[in-house]
């Protein structure tokens, strides 16, 4: 039976834990205590930032949280509620159904998540995107958009990447340079296919984006790793494989926060490596998957924003900034790299989302993606401050970790030996899923572990440190 309730929480406004946070952990410790029970119906905000005397604003915070992670569920134009299954009793749940039947395999509840460095989707202007997708198709001549377009991409929404590559980036490219694709994902496979033959050597970082490495050998590659340490790739190994005569086709690199160890490449090996390229003649293909985000003055700039380097693939993606499920990626190469992939391209897709690419490029015109790195940057400059006081709590003894100056993740090494699939297992018996070493595109034992946190709460980031922490 639904029912009034009135919160009696005390708000500490002197408390290093925010007062959102407060009332989200008050709220849970009222259900699990059965002050509230499964379908009891919550005031709206109003009422309760009435009632607990703070801002609307930061109940809409507290009570998106309690959704995102199952304590409450929302029901159109009736209101918020306490769910119907709630998460500390899943668990439960799962025991009892395993008694029942103890020939079957229950999977472990995963309540947390350590992603390998995605965007929080909440954060995303999804209203904007919806509303420029509405107008698009409002537009006198909506028709001409329906039928073929370029396989690159649409003309003006490849003139506004060019205008960010060269004014934020400092690359020296044309709109006749850029190739609109599906994702960063899709480039890095037009790439390989296109420009890697059979039995050609692609040398990849080690550890490094497993993704990368399964690509390069379906194109038919011999991929050859290259460890990593604190300044990114080795050079000196490079180097020395060229000393011996192997013919190097191509170098795959994610020089501003290396996958998995977030490591940037120094500048002394920049240098070298261009050398190396302009040298050899191999390319230089690099995947700046995350760029937009960084945390200190400025950013370092793109490899190919030198002028020196003459064989290169350049590759970025939209989807970090707006959300995954948002499929726009690019790439800039040279002329004739760019007419073997457009050939390929139309065999597999055609083209791209032309209108999602116009829409797209609406909200750059309107400013709305500005806001929103801008806003999102706040935000997980303040997640990964957070994550960082977490770590120091929690795992304080146990780890060593360089905090990163951009990106979503971070990397952090555990002191004393571990097997890092035995800490996964061990994790997700407690519901804590983290990346597992075989994302990482190495045979050899991964001594380190990457922590996506921008997509996760405070609260969740906090349970999941600690049961790192009880793990190792």
């Amino acid at each position: 039976m639904l029912r009034p309730w009135e919160f009696q929480l005390t708000i500490e406004p002197d408390s290093a834990k925010p007062i959102y946070l407060q009332i989200t952990d008050g709220i849970i410790d009222a259900i699990k205590q059965g002050k509230l029970k499964p379908k009891d119906m919550l005031p709206g905000s109003r009422l309760l930032g009435s009632q607990l005397k703070v801002n609307r604003n930061t109940v809409i915070q507290a009570l998106e949280i309690l959704l995102a992670e199952g304590w409450l569920m929302s029901k159109e134009r009736r209101g918020t509620f306490v769910s119907n299954v709630l998460p500390e009793f899943l668990l439960n749940d799962q025991n009892r159904e395993k008694e029942m039947l103890p020939q079957q395999k229950i999977e472990p509840l995963i309540k947390i998540s350590f992603d390998d460095g995605l965007p929080d989707s909440r954060l995303a202007p999804l209203n904007e995107l919806a509303r420029a997708y509405r107008q698009i198709f409002s537009r006198k001549g909506r028709w001409q958009m329906m039928g073929y377009s370029q396989e690159s991409g649409d003309e003006d929404f490849k003139k506004a990447i060019t205008h960010m590559l060269n004014f934020k980036r400092t690359m020296g490219v044309s709109s006749s340079n850029i190739f609109i694709t599906r994702g960063s994902q899709m480039a890095l496979y037009l790439t390989a296919q296109t420009l890697i033959q059979a039995k050609d050597i692609v040398v990849v970082e080690n550890p490094g984006y497993k993704a990368a490495w399964d690509t390069f050998s379906m194109a038919g590659a011999t991929v050859v790793p290259i460890d990593v340490d604190d300044d990114g790739i080795k050079i000196s190994v490079l180097k020395d494989l060229l000393l011996k005569g192997t013919k190097i086709k191509a170098v795959y690199v994610t020089p501003h926060h290396q996958f998995p160890t977030t490591v940037t490449l120094s500048l002394s090996r920049r240098l070298e490596l261009i050398s190396l390229s302009n040298l050899h003649g191999f390319i230089v293909i690099e995947d700046d998957y995350d760029h937009e985000f960084h945390f200190g003055p400025r950013p370092l700039m793109p490899l190919c924003s030198n002028g020196n380097l003459r064989n290169f693939v350049y590759i970025g993606t939209m989807s970090k900034i707006v959300a995954p499920a948002l499929r726009i990626g690019y790439l800039t190469t040279t002329a004739e790299n760019l007419q073997k992939i457009s050939v390929l391209r139309k065999m597999i897709d055609v083209q791209g989302d032309n209108i999602m690419e116009q829409a797209v490029l609406q909200l750059i015109n309107d400013g709305e993606i500005k806001r929103h790195l801008k806003k999102a940057s706040t935000k997980y400059k303040t997640k990964r401050d957070y994550l960082e006081f977490l770590i120091l709590k929690y795992l304080g003894g146990k780890v060593k970790y360089r905090r990163p100056e951009g990106g979503l993740a971070f990397w952090i090494q555990p002191i004393n030996e571990f097997d890092l699939e035995t800490v996964a297992d061990n994790l997700e018996k407690k519901g804590v899923r983290i990346v597992r070493s075989d994302n990482f595109g190495t045979d050899k034992p991964v001594r380190g572990l990457r922590l996506g946190f921008a997509s996760l709460t405070e609260i969740q980031l906090e349970e999941g440190i600690k049961a790192l922490g009880e793990v190792l």
